[in-house]
């Protein structure tokens, strides 16, 4: 492996040096200032990877994202790939970094992994700003009672303290932090009241990030951000606040996406990192709209499987920023197969396989509800045989994929995914036409009820605190919002421990919020962890510097 500095690579994909602001000889922000110079007619073809149901095991989502794009260049075509950028928490608890891996791995690795160009810091920083400036109102204001306005020149907003719904971030792990009081000062007590910490990936902000087509529009979608709601019920946004200039400000270099390259040195671009069971779970329009139009194919990932950020892909990110995919690749692994079976673990092998496979089925079937072609890669192991290979190809064919190719793109790079890439780009070539899963103008539980189906709910049971906040939302014009199903990403269902393909069911929604800035409803399918904990062997125990100073463990 021999890396190229990272104007090389920029000038690659036609990116003129004066548009990037580097952080070291391998990373660089690309300023969006290089969409008013592309070449308007340049427009590549998106190409969007998803996988089966999550497993311990892993489906290889990255790995084949990186190595297709790798593929593609291999195979003589202009090629980049857009992917998030990780998070600290996971990367010291157990699922570790988010780069590839082998011959398909962006590197340098541990820039990547170890906060990078600090982007998910920045959004830690104006989240928290956010937090800070609503408890200090709220301080201010009771301290003061009617003499406020008269003191500080500003009006009341008559916080109440048991409906603040903006929490604080941190880029870690820590469940010692999902329950918190704030305001404990000695005697003054007035001020106190129950709040939390969510994992950064879980703010808003990132959310918006990710959905933003340019400072501007970042700034607006700030702006909205719902804090907490007054005492007669009425939104308190950080634009009332008058704090979301400094928020946007804060974040000025963090809507620029981080350029990089993979070990075969196909440039990469990395932006925001929104979790998948929670927000859309996909990087960045911004990103996506600067690949297109420097490159012929541009390979994204969105996060989990297809019942999760594939299906937020479409009916989130692709209605915000217009752009849609011409085809759809499921990654799948003859481990995860397996472990998607209902058999019992001492079960033959080829029976564990056999009973494993309806689950790929399930998300092919899924795939194609969006009218485009689907192949599906094979991230192959050393020790997978040929002849599991031909089970799963014959498999993916009859349940309607248009092609099925094996990857050895962790162990060969390019050259491992070469027949893959080929496969993919002669679907593109069919030019098909997405379609949405559903249309704005449905209210929020006709679109509610169009995901559910799709998971193989029969029937949907809203809490009274749903139902109620369901009307009000629709009462207050949000009812042509998308909406983001927050669930489990270990099964297609909202049950985790139901796998493999759930037998009909009844979904339950639990709550339902605003998330305004971001522009959709978040729909609650159980108690949905949004700051994740330690395990008892945690990944940070194995990261350590060597005598000079190279970072290992990782």
């Amino acid at each position: 492996m021999t890396l190229q500095a990272i104007d090389t690579i920029a000038q690659k994909i036609n990116i003129s040096p004066k548009f990037l602001t580097h952080y070291g000889q391998y990373a660089a922000k690309v300023s969006l200032k290089c969409l008013e110079s592309s070449d308007k007619s340049q427009q590549g073809d998106l190409i969007l990877v998803t996988s089966t149901t999550p497993t311990p095991q892993g489906e290889g989502k990255t790995v084949t994202t990186i190595g297709l794009s790798e593929a593609l260049n291999y195979n003589g075509h202009l090629a980049i790939a857009c992917i998030r950028q990780p998070s600290l928490g996971p990367i010291f608890g157990q699922k570790g970094g988010a780069a590839g891996g082998g011959q398909a791995e962006v590197v340098p690795m541990e820039q990547l992994n170890l906060h990078l160009t600090g982007d998910i810091h920045a959004l830690s920083a104006a989240h928290n700003l956010a937090a800070a400036a609503l408890d200090a109102r709220l301080y201010h204001e009771t301290r003061l009672g009617d003499l406020y306005t008269e003191k500080s020149g500003l009006p009341r907003l008559n916080i109440d303290p048991e409906r603040i719904v903006w929490t604080r971030v941190v880029d870690h792990n820590d469940r010692a932090l999902r329950e918190i009081t704030v305001g404990k000062m000695g005697k003054q007590t007035a001020y106190i009241h129950e709040n939390n910490f969510e994992i950064t990936a879980a703010s808003e902000l990132m959310a918006i990030l990710a959905l933003s087509h340019d400072l501007h529009d970042l700034r607006q979608r700030i702006g909205k951000v719902v804090l907490a709601y007054d005492t007669n019920g009425k939104e308190i946004t950080a634009e009332d606040l008058e704090v979301a200039g400094a928020m946007t400000a804060i974040l000025q270099k963090a809507i620029e996406p981080t350029l990089m390259q993979t070990v075969e040195n196909t440039p990469v671009l990395i932006h925001a990192g929104p979790f998948a069971n929670i927000a859309h779970g996909n990087s960045s329009i911004i990103a996506d709209r600067i690949a297109l139009t420097h490159a012929n194919y541009v390979v994204t990932e969105a996060g989990f499987a297809s019942d999760m950020g594939m299906e937020k892909f479409f009916n989130i990110k692709a209605r915000t920023s217009g752009i849609l995919p011409k085809c759809i690749v499921v990654v799948s692994t003859v481990k995860s197969i397996k472990a998607n079976a209902l058999t019992d673990k001492d079960a033959p092998e080829a029976d564990q396989l056999t009973s494993g496979l309806a689950n790929l089925g399930w998300h092919i079937q899924n795939a194609k509800r969006y009218q485009l072609p689907v192949v599906v890669a094979i991230n192959q192991f050393p020790d997978d045989s040929e002849a599991e290979m031909a089970v799963i190809r014959e498999y993916a064919l009859a349940q309607g994929a248009d092609d099925c190719e094996v990857s050895r793109a962790f162990a060969e790079g390019g050259k491992g995914a070469s027949l893959l890439a080929e496969k993919v780009v002669k679907a593109c070539e069919k030019q098909a036409k997405a379609q949405l899963l559903y249309d704005d103008a449905l209210s929020l539980k006709e679109k509610i009820e169009k995901v559910a189906t799709t998971y193989g709910a029969i029937e949907i049971t809203y809490s009274p605190e749903a139902e109620a906040t369901l009307i009000k939302l629709t009462k207050d014009g949000y009812h042509r919002f998308p909406i983001c199903i927050a669930k489990t990403p270990q099964s297609i269902s909202h049950d985790p421990k139901v796998k493999n393909v759930p037998a009909p069911f009844t979904l339950p929604v639990e709550g339902v919020q605003l998330v305004k800035g971001a522009g959709f409803i978040k729909v609650l399918l159980g108690d949905i962890m949004t700051m994740p904990g330690l395990g008892l062997r945690p990944a940070y125990r194995e990261i350590d510097i060597d005598a000079e100073g190279n970072i290992v463990g990782l």
